[in-house]
Parts: structure tokens; C-alpha cells; sequence
């Protein structure tokens, strides 16, 4: 039963860990597409070719569904 509560915690913190990188990814995605769009880094920008924003991290409704649910736990061999 410990293993079984380690694991949990286990898989919180990296489902912890998960949301925190795609707030992070998101974040900078933002600043990046603003940057991109401003005076005067527009103007390097542009000359790097840097020209169609970046997308944001979005789980589609399928995958949202699908991480929202628990998952089922069978002990059974």
C-alpha cells in the first residue's frame, strides 16, 4: 500500500510538473508573438525571417477529455 501512495504522489508531482511547463512554454509563446510585433525588435524580426507567430500549447477536446478522467488502477496480473 506505501508503493501504492509513493506512485500517486509520484504522478502528482509530475502532472505538477507538466501544467507548470506548458504555462511556461505559453508564456513565452506570448512574449515572443508580442516582441515580434513591436518596435524595433519588429524590424529584426522581419529581417530573421521570424514572420507567423508562434502557437500556444492546447490540448484538443479529445485529449482534454481524456487527461480531466482518472486512471483506472488494476491490480490484477
Amino acid at each position: 500500500m506505501r508503493n501504492f501512495q509513493e506512485l500517486q504522489a509520484e504522478l502528482t508531482d509530475t502532472e505538477d510538473k507538466i501544467q507548470a511547463a506548458r504555462r511556461f512554454y505559453n508564456t513565452e509563446v506570448k512574449d515572443f508573438n508580442t516582441k515580434r510585433q513591436v518596435f524595433p525588435t519588429k524590424i529584426f524580426a522581419s529581417m530573421l525571417h521570424f514572420t507567423s507567430d508562434k502557437e500556444y500549447f492546447e490540448l484538443d477536446e479529445t485529449d482534454a477529455k481524456a487527461a480531466s478522467e482518472p486512471v483506472d488502477v488494476n491490480f490484477d496480473n
